[in-house]
């Protein structure tokens, strides 16, 4: 009998240990990465910090931009949409510059530009002039927020596979700098059915292009590590000086110029194929007839 009362005392003794395990794990949830060093796989423990601050950083700005368009604010709203832009270009640049690449920051980055690039400026847009359309108003934001979920989906998928000088399909934070500067420029206006109906065609037309087969450029070829002449301090200045005197119309004209660049682009080079295959037609039937 008394062999067999202390069986129990023993099974409860050692319960709280493990409920102590189980609850440091929780507490800790630590993210486990294989990174291969030296031709070896090794596990490390935790986050890198630096990069995934900017990540943050543009996470925080989108909500923030949600806040604000919900409040009215739809000035704050699409600025907080730019400096989102701002931050996620750095985050990926710092992370390569310091060499802290890693799964965990690419993963946490896309969820952070769906937030940023894709909830944020279709529901900027919806409560500054979509919602007086109904349906349409909706539907047009529905089109944009799947776009960014697909544009982003695909972009993973393609990571290595593709030409890094170009992009298919308009990438996210273009698209969401279109909206964004379209309701910066225009939210002073006193909202009319043109104003409501253009606002569907750039809202569904950005999240059109972003899952289009469009080549749009990268301008990741420029070497921002190398030197430059004199004369292109002087641009930059330049350019920085005319984005002050109208910043919400000079970035939208930028981004919208760029937005029709890929269309304008691939049009090109359809019409170049369907003059060269004359061509190549008359050639072949020449050479058969001799």
């Amino acid at each position: 009998m008394t062999h067999k009362d202390h069986k129990p005392a023993a099974a409860d003794k050692t319960q709280p240990a493990s409920d102590n395990r189980h609850d440091e794990s929780f507490l800790g949830a630590e993210v486990v990465e294989e990174e291969v060093v030296e031709g070896a796989k090794v596990r490390r423990r935790g986050v890198y910090l630096l990069p995934n601050l900017f990540t943050t950083g543009a996470l925080f700005s989108g909500f923030y931009a949600i806040v604000a368009a919900m409040n009215g604010h739809f000035e704050n709203a699409s600025i907080a949409i730019f400096v989102s832009m701002i931050l996620d270009g750095l985050d990926g640049r710092v992370a390569r510059m310091t060499n802290t690449q890693s799964a965990f920051g690419a993963e946490y980055d896309s969820l952070a530009d769906m937030v940023s690039f894709g909830v944020a400026p279709a529901l900027v847009a919806f409560t500054w002039a979509l919602s007086d359309l109904g349906k349409l108003g909706w539907v047009a934001a529905f089109i944009y927020v799947a776009g960014a979920a697909l544009r982003l989906a695909r972009f993973n998928t393609q990571i290595g596979s593709v030409d890094k000088r170009f992009f298919v399909g308009l990438p996210s934070p273009s698209a969401a700098a279109v909206v964004a500067g379209t309701v910066w420029s225009f939210h002073e206006f006193e909202m009319n059915l043109l104003l409501a109906y253009a606002s569907v065609v750039v809202v569904a037309g950005a999240g059109v292009l972003m899952v289009s087969n469009i080549l749009f450029h990268s301008f990741k070829e420029l070497d921002l590590k190398g030197r430059v002449p004199f004369v292109a301090i002087l641009i930059v200045v330049l350019i920085y000086a005319v984005i002050a005197t109208a910043p919400a119309q000079v970035l939208l004209a930028g981004f919208l110029i760029y937005t029709l660049s890929g269309p304008f682009l691939s049009l090109q080079r359809w019409n170049k194929k369907r003059r060269a295959l004359p061509v190549t037609s008359q050639n072949s039937s020449s050479s058969k007839d001799s």
